[in-house]
């Protein structure tokens, strides 16, 4: 995830300081990592210094002062471009899930593969239903729904390569122990 696209995205909806761009962040992206302050304000710092983002005043509620930051027109732009820019697919499996079935089967242990394939199923399963949860709540918003969705299809694909996995690892044993 682009950190600087999405502070500017937040930011094209007007002025915010970085408490407010963290608060705006992990509600609009319930199901990613939340951002750290440190973060936010680092990736702030870098943003203003290359003219993407400009400092609109400071603020002092009841603490320490807050820096307000607006998009600027070079700031809009490269959101724009990062917008309009298809993603690629991803060009490599970069999963701890798949390198411990990997690794498991590099070490010829079929049943230690087996168990946690199957453990893994029942996490994604209960992780399915968790979301599917929240998805459903009379109180889930739109940016809820959107990321449960996104979720539950990323487990779906991961539910049937387990399931195709503990097929092949099965048929795989039967072969070798024939």
């Amino acid at each position: 995830m682009s950190i600087p696209h999405v502070l500017l995205g937040l930011l094209a909806t007007g002025r915010k300081h970085g408490y407010e761009l963290k608060r705006a962040h992990d509600e609009r992206l319930p199901r990613a990592r939340p951002l750290a302050f440190g973060q936010v304000y680092a990736t702030l710092g870098r943003l203003h210094r290359d003219g993407l983002v400009a400092v609109t005043g400071q603020e002092r509620e009841g603490g320490p002062d807050r820096t307000a930051y607006a998009l600027t027109s070079d700031g809009r732009a490269a959101l724009d471009r990062w917008l309009g820019t298809v993603e690629p697919p991803m060009p490599h499996v970069t999963s701890t899930l798949f390198a411990k079935v990997v690794v498991a089967l590099l070490v010829a242990d079929v049943d230690r593969a087996r168990a946690y394939l199957a453990a893994q199923r029942r996490a994604h399963t209960e992780r399915l239903r968790e979301l599917t949860a929240v998805k459903t709540s009379p109180s889930a918003t739109l940016d809820d729904v959107v990321a449960a969705d996104y979720a539950i299809a990323h487990l779906d694909a991961d539910l049937r390569w387990l399931h195709t996995t503990l097929d092949r690892v099965a048929d795989w044993h039967r072969e070798v122990h024939s």
